[in-house]
């Protein structure tokens, strides 16, 4: 059979036309089009009516690739203007966008309105979002290329984009480059970001957020080389009337401080080094100003955290009191008034009741601690009285209700001795 009489038919003179996302799939890509397509419908806006403005914008999404150029649209609303390789300009001639965030009086007022057109549109497409952080983040590594104005406000427009969920503080991390930090403009830029930021959102909020992004250890990172420390924080925020945040770095500090003397307690302790575990820690409670009632509990979890507990229950209540009795000295190197014994004993309070393995050894390691006179018999029983935790109270107080009884008749029979002599 001959291969003519098994060719398929063709319908001559039809032209079939592509499905329109094949079309779209294999479009060639020209944002320069976009870009004058997108500038023309902002000129078409009477001039500064941010209202029309998104009206005009609202509308285009319909005619418009909004998702296939993205990061063109945005640095257009950002900046005014495309960006070439480097940060620069794309000088072709053409323009600059009627609109933009550059655009903007450079003050707060004038920016939270050009900020509100942004909510407005990614509302309206939300699919937006994604591509807005990019552009955002893009931008940013650039700042040394444009002029004061622009940075100062585009610094304010990223502290509104930010505090109202536009976008995320991660998108400062670009900030962290070398050659920005020590030209100390990113610690200009996240300066006004974050008094910006401010403004609108609570401290405790702005701490949340910094966590999420990752950054929460960081802030110093922002300051040239020769300026990162505490010090120097201190004294750059609180010129710019921002305490709040001085307090807060102190706080996240200090709980950086905590954390590290726990884990280098444990460490040293899982060595066999006693000896340079007393002098490490007889520095850090002098360098970081702690009293010992906020000392003790580190002393005493990372003791806890240096041990590698049993399965069994019996393996438990023989390792608890065998480590009370190695580190007893080293514990009562830092508990030498009555609040700090029992703050001690809070301590462990806590963290038997926590970890159910140890709650029944309470009374025990209590003892233990009083026999190497490490606890008192005026803080115990202070204890018992006032100082003692809700957390699990009933069942310590019944533990412990033998031993507060043995130490009581054996205070009152000193005092009967003392007044019969």
């Amino acid at each position: 059979m001959s291969s003519a009489a098994n060719a398929k038919p063709v319908l001559q003179g039809v032209k079939i036309r592509p499905r329109k996302g094949v079309q779209k799939a294999t479009a060639k890509f020209e944002p320069t089009v976009f870009r004058d397509a997108f500038i023309s419908v902002l000129a078409a806006a009477a001039p500064g009516n941010l209202d029309e403005i998104s009206a005009k914008l609202d509308a285009a999404g319909n005619t418009l690739e909004y998702r296939r150029y993205a990061e063109t649209l945005f640095e257009i609303l950002i900046a005014g203007r495309l960006l070439a390789p480097g940060g620069t300009f794309l000088e072709d001639g053409t323009p600059a966008s009627p609109f933009s965030i550059f655009q903007a009086q450079d003050d707060l007022a004038s920016v939270r309105k050009h900020v509100d057109v942004f909510h407005k549109l990614m509302r309206r497409y939300k699919y937006l979002q994604r591509g807005f952080e990019d552009t955002l983040m893009n931008l940013l590594q650039y700042i040394n290329k444009f002029t004061p104005e622009d940075t100062n406000k585009l610094a304010m427009a990223t502290g509104l984009f930010c505090s109202s969920g536009l976008a995320t503080l991660s998108v400062l991390s670009v900030l962290f480059k070398e050659h920005l930090v020590k030209e100390g403009l990113s610690l200009q830029f996240v300066t006004t970001v974050f008094k910006t930021y401010l403004i609108d959102q609570n401290v405790d909020q702005f701490g949340l957020n910094l966590y999420k992004a990752g950054m929460s250890d960081r802030l110093l990172d922002f300051f040239p080389p020769n300026k990162r420390d505490e010090d120097s924080f201190a004294r750059h925020f609180e010129a710019e009337d921002m305490k709040l945040l001085v307090t807060f770095q102190n706080k996240k500090q200090l709980i950086m401080r905590k954390e590290s003397v726990v884990e280098n307690v444990k460490s040293l302790l899982e060595e066999g080094k006693i000896t340079e575990c007393l002098t490490y820690l007889k520095a850090q409670i002098k360098e970081s100003g702690l009293a010992e009632p906020e000392f003790i509990p580190l002393v005493w979890t990372g003791m806890m955290a240096s041990v590698d507990w049993g399965t069994r229950s019996d393996q438990i209540d023989n390792q608890i009191l065998k480590q009370v009795q190695q580190y007893s000295k080293l514990i009562g190197a830092f508990c030498t008034s009555p609040k700090t014994e029992i703050a001690l004993m809070q301590t462990i309070q806590v963290n038997f009741y926590e970890d159910a393995r140890f709650i029944k050894q309470f009374r025990a390691v209590s003892q233990q601690l009083y026999k190497n006179d490490v606890l008192s018999e005026s803080a115990i029983l202070y204890w018992a009285e006032k100082g003692s935790k809700t957390q699990g109270r009933t069942v310590f107080m019944k533990q412990m209700e033998p031993f507060i009884h043995w130490l009581k008749n054996a205070s009152d029979e000193e005092d009967d001795s003392e007044d019969e002599e």
